[in-house]
């Protein structure tokens, strides 16, 4: 893409240097620039993750033997597993790349000076805070919320434990990716630059835009779902209660019609940020950028019509069974697309394997084993085997892990010289990325192969015949546990003591390349203007 910048921005001072209205963390805090509020976001969810890893950690170690190991009991061991599901989930995983690297990125991959609120985009985090710290809470007062991040009735409603806090901290979590939504789908509408067409917006632009829809469309339906549980525990208006006339099923529909779409909201920026990783490193333009686009609005939309494929066991229809067992292997067919045309655009490329190519590669592999895995649950039959086995918690951590945790770290790998101006130590991030993939995969296929042989999820405790491969999971933590420390601790030590990064370290053609690194704080000197192809490679590396 050929990018008419008019000066490069050279001499303006970067976003984190400019002259505030405020000083100190007032200068964040209250900023409305969107490069600071995705930063925000991006420290706010790691420091979420590493929380949720720490309980994780706790979690394995107590499978590592049968009966009590390091819990005292099955009630903390539910209340951590709760807790593990909401901050990995609600505070880390559903945010993921949009807020972060979507904040950051969407304005001036469109030649943006900013979103379309900035004050809205500023609401939106503190939103997100407001709702991490209710949800968090509710640990604190009146017990452990012990439901599962799914907050399933009747048991939501009948437990004594804080589960009103918890639900209503997930609630204003709700809003805050609503605001979002709103905001990014304007922007793109109303703040591309001259010449930055639909056809030539970045993929990452297109992934953005298609999750921001499904922000918008879905997420009321969990905000109602979330608020009619809190009026029946404090009310008992009898809408989901048995006790009251009410029906557990009905709450299992308006949950999965949000949460189904809500796996998409987690995982089409992740395949936005691997769309721009892998033509930037193999040196070739995107292979079928047409229909990697057009692939994200498809599961956009039909990602938001199999939300029953999760429960074929919860005694529906034998018809919409089959319909919905239909629809989730049509809704296979766009994210198989994406894979195709990503490997395509690996063919007889000049391939660097570097830190954010190596994380890309890693999402392709991992991720692909998550799809076959949903492929397999659904699949009458066979879920009637799987369901509620270690074979679902493995698929979930290798579409959700495995795909947008190790995209996220791809994508910040890729970008962080563009967004600190520091580089890191590419030998020890290629040696974290190694630890990282062997950890996940020993720890996870061996939960598929427990979950195969009918070990149950959820279970504090375990029949000896698991034993074995509960230890190997174990193993496999640790070895997941070191190569996410040694990341973080990597990046960490770049923010100090890293080299300075020059505009454009990996040879990107996509527009965030043309300006400075760190960025100006109005990210271009003047409006830019855009020709030609999104990816246009130069000829002779583009084979």
């Amino acid at each position: 893409m050929a990018v008419d910048v008019a000066g490069r921005s050279q001499g303006l001072p970067d976003y984190l240097n400019h002259r505030a209205a405020y000083s100190g963390i007032l200068s964040w805090v209250l900023s409305t620039d969107h490069k600071r509020i995705g930063v925000m976001y991006l420290v706010s969810q790691l420091t979420f993750f590493l929380v949720g890893v720490a309980l994780g950690f706790v979690m394995r170690l107590e499978m590592l033997t049968p009966g009590p190991t390091v819990i005292s009991n099955p009630a903390v061991y539910n209340a951590i597993f709760t807790v593990h599901g909401v901050i990995m989930i609600f505070l880390f995983v559903i945010p993921g790349l949009i807020a972060s690297f979507g904040n950051f990125f969407l304005p001036i991959m469109i030649g943006a000076k900013d979103v379309a609120f900035p004050f809205l985009n500023l609401l939106s985090w503190w939103l997100f805070m407001i709702g991490a710290f209710v949800a968090i809470a509710s640990l604190f007062t009146g017990g452990l919320p012990d439901t599962g991040w799914t907050f399933y009735v009747p048991y939501s409603i009948q437990t004594n434990t804080n589960t009103t806090l918890a639900l209503f901290g997930v609630f204003i979590l709700g809003f805050s990716s609503i605001l979002t939504g709103l905001n990014f789908v304007t922007t793109v509408h109303q703040m591309r630059a001259p010449g930055m067409r639909w056809g030539r917006m970045p993929l990452f632009v297109w992934a953005i835009y298609a999750t921001s829809w499904i922000q918008i469309l879905a997420t009321p339906i969990l905000g109602i779902t979330l608020l009619l549980v809190m009026l029946e525990r404090v009310l008992g208006i009898g809408v989901f209660d048995p006790a009251r006339g009410g029906d557990p099923v009905l709450y299992q529909h308006l949950f999965w019609i949000y949460s189904h779409p809500a796996v998409y909201i987690m995982i089409l920026p992740a395949m936005g940020a691997i769309s721009e990783i892998i033509p930037t490193f193999a040196r070739r333009t995107i292979f079928g950028y047409k229909f990697i686009a057009g692939s994200s609005l498809a599961i956009a939309l039909f990602g938001s019509l199999v939300w029953a494929h999760h429960m074929f066991t919860a005694g529906i229809g034998e018809r919409a069974a089959v319909i919905f067992s239909l629809l989730t292997f049509l809704v296979a067919v766009p994210s198989a697309i994406k894979v195709f045309n990503w490997v395509s655009t690996l063919y007889r490329g000049s391939i660097e394997l570097r830190p954010p190519m190596l994380f890309a590669l890693a999402f392709i592999f991992l991720f692909s084993i998550g799809g076959f895995t949903g492929l397999m649950q659904g699949a009458l039959a066979l879920d009637i085997h799987l369901h509620d086995t270690y074979f679902v918690v493995a698929h979930f951590h290798y579409v959700m892990f495995g795909g947008t945790g190790f995209a996220l770290f791809g994508a910040l790998h890729y970008w962080f010289p563009k967004m600190f101006g520091r580089m890191y130590n590419e030998k020890i991030a290629t040696i974290a990325w190694a630890l990282m993939f062997v950890g996940f995969n020993v720890l996870y296929f061996t939960m598929l192969l427990m979950g195969w042989l009918g070990m149950p999820r959820r279970y504090y405790d375990y029949l000896p015949q698991y034993q074995t491969w509960h230890v190997v999971a174990t193993v496999g933590s640790w070895i997941l546990i070191a190569g996410v420390l040694l990341m973080v601790g990597n990046l960490l030590v770049a923010l100090k003591r890293g080299e300075k990064a020059p505009d454009n370290p990996w040879g990107g053609v996509t527009p965030e390349w043309s300006t400075t690194s760190p960025p100006p704080l109005e990210n271009f000197e003047k409006a830019p203007t855009f020709s030609g192809g999104p990816y246009d490679f130069p000829t002779e590396v583009a084979r």
